[in-house]
């Protein structure tokens, strides 16, 4: 049997070891929900960058401009970390760049994985199915806030652990136990998560509806996938 384990912040990585192992990496609240409502309505390719700065580079070569600091959209940027920016379709075909708090970081520390998956409730049993059609281990890689743990991500790593128990054992404690809190929390995600700090400060945005959406299960049916430092869909795998 295959190992899962936990990474509960980008800050804790190189405790890890990440050769022969595929990375999920996970920002809930809203990096990697994002990534993958985009993906799934059109756009072709979504490189991260890890700064601002980088990422307004990308304009001149023709890609469209994501930036979140905060929770806030990044002056200057044509979009920023919303889901529900990418559902109308409005994008399709168009390359995006983006950068944001915490998730295009924790992608860039997870470089040296076998392959780096990101990870988001709308694509949770499409991600499990594309693992358990690996041979491999997986480090689920949490993008916390700020370096610190938050209950979101951590709740998907559990959720994630539960899913992939056929094939993959719990192999930390850390595993574990989220593992638990998702079989005792996971039929109410939205309420029980309502109490989560990064929650609260998305409230103050007035983006409820954001949350909802990133806590909404299998919406779609690909996979994000990192490859060649860019982040393209895979299906029919």
């Amino acid at each position: 049997m295959q190992q899962v384990e936990i990474c509960f912040s980008p800050d804790l990585i190189q405790l890890h070891e990440l050769q022969g192992k595929i990375v999920v990496v996970v920002d809930i609240f809203r990096a990697t929900s994002t990534m993958v409502a985009a993906l799934a309505n059109g756009i072709s390719e979504i490189k991260t960058c890890a700064d601002l700065e980088e990422c307004r580079t990308m304009a001149s070569s023709g890609y469209l401009i994501a930036g979140e600091r905060n929770g806030i959209k990044a002056e200057g940027f044509q979009l920023g970390n919303s889901p529900l920016a990418y559902l109308s379709g409005d994008y399709h075909n168009q390359k995006l760049a983006m950068t944001t708090t915490n998730g295009t970081l924790a992608i860039s520390k997870s470089a040296g994985a076998d392959e780096i998956l990101i990870g988001a409730f709308p694509n949770l049993q499409a991600t499990v199915s594309y693992i358990q059609s690996r041979d491999k281990d997986v480090l689920i890689h949490c993008a916390g806030w700020k370096a610190k743990f938050n209950l979101e991500d951590s709740l998907y790593a559990g959720a994630l652990v539960k899913a992939l128990e056929a094939t993959h054992e719990a192999e930390d404690d850390g595993a574990i136990a989220m593992k638990s809190l998702f079989e005792k929390e996971g039929h109410d995600l939205k309420g029980f998560l309502s109490q989560a700090s990064h929650a609260k400060r998305l409230q103050n945005h007035n983006i409820d509806s954001d949350i909802d959406f990133c806590l909404t299960l299998d919406l779609f049916s690909l996979v994000g996938k990192v490859e060649n430092e860019t982040l393209v869909a895979v299906e029919n795998w």
